[in-house]
């Protein structure tokens, strides 16, 4: 069984100074979460649970965590058990690595690779996208309409891994799980109701 923290601690929000890092941050603050913006490795690996935004380019982003000096913590993080999850580029990041940077690796804590959304759709996918949720998963609700914007998208080495996808142009992923971590292609903090109710069920499993 994974450790628990205690649940009146602060999330942290890794600010490695790239990515929708305030937006967020503000996100928990909206449903009474504690959560604090933080560049201090030490807080991260004490935090209660761990949250990785990211917007932009794959490798600009792997090389701003890099630089921060938060990586070990970060996988310190989810070594320990602790309650992670990944936003966006952030979810990305998870993975082996990304065509977008192909000689930038990833931080390769779950295994796959990020590709392109197929040539037959219109990249990125940039509008409200409605989830079709795994069998058993209890953060994410069937049918709820999340914001997306992206033109990549993981394709994990193993589908059991897949905790909820999209329809564009066929099926997407939308969300991994795996051990401790939730890692979301969709913005939660640009997602209105649904998604700042999707913070609050996560932050309630510290």
């Amino acid at each position: 069984m994974s450790p628990r923290s205690d649940s009146t601690a602060p999330i942290a929000v890794v600010d490695y100074g790239i990515g929708n890092l305030h937006s967020a941050h503000k996100a928990f603050l909206r449903v009474d979460v504690p959560a604090r913006l933080t560049t201090d490795p030490f807080e991260v690996e004490a935090a209660a649970a761990v949250v990785l935004p990211g917007v932009g380019n794959f490798g600009a982003c792997m090389r701003a965590l890099r630089h921060s000096g938060l990586l070990n913590a970060v996988l310190s993080s989810i070594d320990a058990g602790r309650p992670f999850l990944g936003i966006c580029v952030g979810m990305q990041m998870l993975f082996e690595g990304s065509a977008e940077s192909p000689d930038e690796p990833g931080l390769g804590v779950l295994a796959g690779r990020v590709e392109p959304l197929p040539d037959s759709v219109k990249r990125p996918q940039m509008q409200w996208n409605r989830l079709s949720v795994a069998a058993g998963e209890t953060v994410l609700t069937d049918g709820d309409w999340m914001y997306f914007v992206h033109s990549l998208a993981a394709q994990p080495s193993d589908r059991a891994m897949i905790a909820a996808e999209v329809d564009y142009g066929g099926p997407v992923v939308a969300a991994v799980r795996s051990r401790n971590i939730l890692a979301t292609q969709f913005h939660p903090e640009k997602s209105g109701t649904a998604g700042l109710a999707l913070l609050r069920r996560w932050a309630e499993t510290r």
